[in-house]
């Protein structure tokens, strides 16, 4: 009850909705700035004098150090949220990366480019904390529709940075999209600064709780633990594929010439129908449960992946990404909808940052896990073996939300 007080207090000192719109444009320039190199990195590194062996080892190790960096480090920026406040964190993360992103214009050879693109992951951390302060502010009756809303910004993000990216190297050049990568992120800076308010005041490292403490006043761990799960197993499924789509795309019949532009759009269209789905399902979260929503969402996951073993055509394997893509909006707004439920307010930014930590895992063990079982197994079984994932996950998912199924209760309560 004390709780439930509190946060109402401060939905009323705050404009949560104000907040909304502009963590929303902080997250989708700070989604477009992670996807908007992707496209070019190879060409970049060999530019930078690579041996043309090399240049696909590097290539990987670029995209994969930064999730790794970050997947280390967000627990440190999210105890730092809980005792500084999560506007303080976010400020950090665009300022940050304003560095690290735009100097990649500037160095001089391979090594130099890795070594900023690992502090990117470790500066890194603007989302997480923008999705724990949304949480902490938006009404509970309210906030999957927030959530699913703010998720909408990164996933937007993520989908136009790669046409964006292109499109900017080919007319000014692979260094100049540094250098605006930079300016887009030094504008959110700004934007956080003047425009985002929290009420939050500081606590003294004495009186933060420890993470046993943390951890010992969420009733229902094993969901929580449960959730960290699914986020990682989210994360894995998208990008597993990352390695191989281009080359499972040439392989299946009736493939065209212009292989990169059909792998683009194969990848697009999940994202757009995610992007347009994730509000209102937070929002049917709020009416019907967010725990319910999850787990439609990861049995529509199953039953999307699981044809894809067996497509024969670009086409067929587009439109399962384009259904694939209404179980990412599903599953994105429930998974911080229950977390923001489970986790009580005082240490909201770092259950969310170790949420953060088990998607950047994903993200590292994703494209591991595909072009390993590519090479052992063929393109097809990289999808068996993610839907084989999924379903343990909705295995899992069930045992945990048992009681509240059979009780028809919603979590948190």
């Amino acid at each position: 009850m004390k709780c439930s007080l509190e946060r109402a207090e401060k939905i009323l000192k705050v404009n949560w909705r104000k907040n909304l719109w502009i963590s929303w444009v902080g997250c989708f320039f700070t989604g477009s700035s992670f996807s908007l190199v992707m496209p070019f990195i190879p060409v970049y590194i060999e530019q930078l004098g690579t041996p043309k062996e090399q240049v696909e080892l590097f290539s990987g190790l670029a995209i994969s150090v930064t999730a790794l960096a970050a997947a280390l480090i967000s627990p440190v920026w999210g105890s730092l949220a809980d005792r500084k406040g999560r506007k303080m964190m976010m400020i950090r993360a665009a300022a940050g990366m304003t560095i690290t992103m735009g100097s990649l214009a500037f160095v001089p050879n391979v090594y130099w480019l890795l070594i900023m693109r690992f502090f990117t992951g470790i500066l890194s951390g603007y989302i997480p904390n923008a999705t724990a302060m949304i949480a902490s502010q938006a009404p509970r009756e309210k906030s999957g529709w927030a959530l699913g809303t703010l998720s909408t910004g990164s996933l937007a993000g993520s989908l136009i940075g790669p046409l964006l990216g292109g499109a900017l190297a080919e007319t000014f050049g692979i260094e100049n999209v540094f250098i605006i990568t930079g300016v887009v992120l030094f504008i959110t800076t700004i934007l956080t600064i003047v425009l985002v308010k929290e009420d939050f005041q500081p606590v003294e490292k004495h009186e933060l709780l420890s993470v046993k403490e943390l951890f010992g006043k969420i009733e229902q761990l094993p969901v929580l633990i449960g959730l960290f799960v699914t986020t990682l197993i989210l994360q894995l499924g998208i990008t597993s594929i990352s390695p191989i789509l281009t080359l499972y795309i040439r392989s299946l019949q009736g493939a065209t010439n212009n292989i990169l532009f059909v792998s683009g759009l194969i990848v697009s269209v999940a994202g757009i129908s995610a992007v347009f789905s994730s509000p209102l399902l937070g929002e049917l979260g709020d009416r019907f449960g967010s725990h319910k929503i999850l787990l439609a969402g990861l049995v529509m996951a199953f039953f999307c992946y699981l044809p894809m073993t067996f497509v024969k055509t670009p086409f067929q394997l587009g439109v399962l990404r384009f259904l694939l893509g209404f179980s990412t909006g599903a599953l994105m707004p429930s998974i911080n909808n229950l977390i923001g439920q489970l986790t009580p307010t005082e240490g909201v930014s770092r259950i969310y940052s170790y949420n953060q930590m088990f998607s950047n895992f994903g993200q590292v063990l994703g494209p591991l896990v595909g072009s390993t079982v590519a090479h052992q197994m063929g393109y097809p079984a990289v999808f068996l073996v993610t839907s084989g994932c999924v379903l343990c996950n909705i295995l899992l998912s069930l045992f945990n939300f048992r009681g509240l199924l059979r009780k028809k209760e919603t979590v948190g309560n």
